[in-house]
């Protein structure tokens, strides 16, 4: 049995987190996180991939689907 319910809130705020890579797994928490309102992501970074087009991976992943949140590139950050 699978039970569903709304967690009570965290004592002392959301998690804070960081993402470190931005690949398969990186855009996975991601999600997950956005998801989460016991979760705040703080950074997340990948001196491999171009801003623009870890946008761009997010907004159009052919595994997860499109992201329909909003998310945009504004010179080296991307905002969620």
């Amino acid at each position: 049995w699978l039970l569903h319910h709304t967690p009570p809130p965290r004592p002392g705020g959301p998690v804070k987190i960081g993402i470190n890579g931005f690949g398969r797994i990186g855009r996975l928490v991601c999600r997950a996180a956005l998801r989460n309102p016991d979760v705040q992501i703080l950074a997340l970074n990948d001196p491999f991939i171009d801003t623009k087009y870890m946008v761009y991976m997010f907004k159009h992943d052919s595994v997860h689907g499109d992201f329909r949140g909003r998310i945009s590139a504004d010179g080296e950050d991307a905002i969620v």
